[in-house]
């Protein structure tokens, strides 16, 4: 009953969601990083409020994000050679939350504190989490690219019994 459901995507709908949701948490975690960058150098501190708010609204969206990316793993049907990369993917974003939230928390003291300027091992840190999405981002594309997750003729090969 429930294959009824499923398109030849084998989603509910016509097109997965988490690339969606993850790729507006991506641009405004690289976004934050690269306003931060630009504040420091130049002294704007109108920027370091840019960052901020972004970096906020991201650490709210990265749940959102696993949430659904969890969802559409679950109906992948991932077969042997895929489960690897698809269990590092999800430790690393389920890390990625907390990393985000702990990161999104800090900036909130450094800006209670004094909002005109941010340490260096804060942009330290945040270099750290630009290299992790970056890592995350690599994953996420072998999933889709390299072992066709929700992609037509895989989901059909896997039902038909050819991928195990």
């Amino acid at each position: 009953m429930l294959n009824l459901l499923l398109n030849s995507e084998n989603l509910p709908y016509p097109d997965p969601l988490h690339p969606i949701v993850v790729h507006f948490v991506i641009a405004m975690v690289f976004f934050s990083f690269f306003c931060d960058l630009v504040g420091y150098f130049t002294h704007n501190i109108r920027m370091f409020e840019v960052s901020f708010w972004n970096l906020f609204v991201a650490s709210v969206a990265i749940f959102l994000a696993i949430i659904v990316g969890q969802f559409e793993a679950g109906l992948a049907q991932p077969y042997e050679a895929v489960k690897p990369v698809l269990n590092l993917h999800t430790l690393i974003g389920w890390s990625l939350a907390g990393i985000v939230v702990t990161i999104t928390a800090w900036r909130f003291v450094i800006r209670s504190r004094n909002h005109q300027k941010i340490p260096p091992a804060y942009l330290g840190m945040a270099m750290f989490l630009i290299v992790l999405v970056t890592f995350q981002v690599y994953l996420g594309t072998r999933l889709v690219w390299v072992y066709g997750l929700h992609v037509e003729p895989v989901v059909r090969a896997a039902k038909e019994g050819f991928l195990q």
